[in-house]
């Protein structure tokens, strides 16, 4: 009997593999680290970047020890840099986590503080992250790519993500927010596709009774959501792209 896995792939190893997906063929008792390598034998081009991966197994995190069975999922998490649910106009229960195809609206920042804000609140702090024309730190391979468009501006950003298991890092990133800092009016809000320069590509507002905890807990989100939201990030120039960010990681710093 054998092991049939479809392994998932992203970003920069998207493009190397020229393929989304893989069919691997593995005996019975593989790990994921076993479908690693099942995939680099059908794609050799890929090897270099085994450092800075992370898996996924099924939509969950996952070591490289972990058994597989048959008709499981493996994504392969390339680095990451944070990221499509559709918007939902509606109050609802908190916090707010969405990831979102369509540019933000002006009136988003307004929107969400009537739906998150309580009497009890003395503080709303919001933070938006934009596209920068300065370029960032490229993602490990890049390297090279990167050297080629020094010196010259960022045009627009293109994200992509891994939306099941992305939307469940935010809801744990929401929870140790709640546990660390007591603030349970949140919003995570990430764009995917192509984000032109100067315009959004993530917001964050968290309500409190008092400020520290408002400022603590906005900190946080945009920290831990860029360090391990499978949410990837890719630089566009005049003349070609480049991804940017850091091996992810699968939990709390």
């Amino acid at each position: 009997m054998t092991l049939r896995v479809r392994v998932r792939l992203f970003a920069v190893q998207r493009e190397l593999a020229g393929s989304r997906e893989v069919a691997v063929v593995l005996p019975p008792g593989s790990t994921v680290a076993d479908a690693w390598d099942a995939l680099v034998e059908q794609h050799p081009v890929l090897a270099p970047g085994r450092a800075s991966v992370r898996y996924a197994r099924n939509g969950v995190y996952a070591g490289a020890d972990e058994p597989l069975e048959d008709g499981d999922e493996v994504a392969m998490i390339p680095p990451v840099s944070g990221g499509a649910g559709q918007p939902d106009p509606e109050p609802r229960v908190m916090p707010i986590l969405e990831l979102r195809d369509e540019p933000f609206s002006d009136g988003l920042l307004v929107e969400l503080t009537k739906r998150l804000a309580a009497p009890a609140d003395g503080a709303i702090v919001s933070f938006l992250g934009v596209t920068r024309a300065t370029p960032g730190t490229p993602a490990p391979g890049q390297e090279a790519a990167a050297e080629q468009h020094a010196g010259r501006s960022v045009e627009s950003l293109d994200y992509e993500a891994l939306e099941p298991l992305a939307l469940r890092v935010l809801g744990e990133i929401a929870a140790e927010i709640r546990a660390r800092f007591g603030v349970e009016r949140l919003a995570i809000i990430h764009r995917t596709g192509s984000v032109p320069l100067g315009e959004p590509s993530v917001v964050i507002v968290a309500c409190a009774a008092h400020r520290g905890d408002a400022f603590a807990a906005a900190a946080y989100a945009i920290e831990e959501t860029k360090a391990r939201a499978p949410i990837w990030k890719a630089e566009r120039f005049a003349d070609g792209h480049v991804w940017i960010g850091a091996p992810a990681r699968d939990g709390p710093r």
